[in-house]
């Protein structure tokens, strides 16, 4: 039986965890005890997770990797980035409304609400000159554009964006799955992300399941930037090499949304392979921010 806090992530699940397991990683791994406990910021309609201040991976001057899910997504699947980031950041993950521990909350529609309504928790758990790298795959790479205007106008100093798998910001998606029946519905998310979740085999976790699945789409395909502005950060983007669903061509789109530099690279997968490619997204995050080729 489902209970309110029980961590639910509609993304590929490693062969140990499951959405009605506690596995390590995918539930919260070191939550509330010793080095790496994480706690949550509760603000009017945003949160963040964050670990601990006093803890073992809390160091002064680190520099901060600001994590941002993808649909159906929460901070669960950016916790096994804790221990794979080593001392190189402090991760920090954003929690919207709809899942995980809110999925009693109403999901977002609208991708600028989002990140007007998250930003102010999120730059209250930075900290004053924290230095910040922003991530987001899919919906999140559209998210972390926006978060990018909006710390950059509380004077964060975000060093880089790296978005990944996902056309420039000016670019929709042409097939779409708003709008349509819940099989419907289901069997485009299936055949976009390339897999189907067990959850949504069972009537009671997909009730739950299925409303923000469909307001991630939703505010994901009618996504319009807030401005014509470019950042002025510098843009990695990151690529599965088989992904059906962001051409090579359109994740090279990004390059005109900074006035910056403009780097990209390709991952062996599909749209979802960072799934299994974690380690190496890391590396390439922090040989971007080394200036290493």
């Amino acid at each position: 039986m489902w209970r309110p806090g029980t961590t639910i992530c509609i993304c590929p699940n490693p062969p140990a965890a499951s959405w009605r397991s506690s596995s390590a990683g995918w539930r919260g791994e070191g939550r509330g005890r010793g080095p790496g406990r994480v706690r949550t910021v509760r603000g009017r309609r945003g949160r963040a997770e964050v670990t601990e201040p006093g803890t073992a991976t809390d160091e002064a001057g680190r520099t901060a990797l600001l994590c941002v899910p993808f649909a159906g997504a929460g901070p669960s699947f950016f916790h096994p980035w804790r221990a794979l980031a080593a001392d190189r950041w402090r991760i920090v993950t954003v929690e919207l409304p709809g899942r995980e521990r809110r999925i009693l909350e109403t999901p977002y529609r609208n991708v600028v609400e989002a990140a007007k309504s998250s930003v102010d928790d999120i730059v209250t758990e930075l900290g004053q000159g924290t230095r910040t790298v922003l991530f987001g795959h899919s919906l999140g790479a559209v998210l972390a554009y926006e978060l990018v205007h909006l710390l950059s106008a509380r004077d964060v100093p975000v060093e880089r964006l790296v978005v990944s798998g996902s056309p420039g910001p000016w670019t929709q998606r042409e097939r779409r799955a708003t709008g349509l029946r819940d099989e419907e519905f289901l069997a485009r998310v299936e055949e976009f992300a390339g897999f189907r979740h067990e959850a949504l085999d069972h009537p009671e976790m997909r009730e739950l399941i299925l409303p923000v699945l469909q307001a991630d789409c939703e505010m994901h395909e009618n996504y319009v930037p807030s401005t014509d502005r470019p950042v002025s950060v510098p843009i990695c983007s990151l690529r599965g090499d088989s992904d059906g669903l962001v051409s090579a061509d359109q994740a090279q789109e990004w390059r005109n949304a900074t006035t910056g530099a403009f780097t990209s690279a390709e991952f062996p997968g599909d749209h979802m392979y960072l799934v299994d490619r974690a380690r190496e997204v890391l590396d390439v995050i922090a040989a971007q921010s080394t200036g290493r080729p």
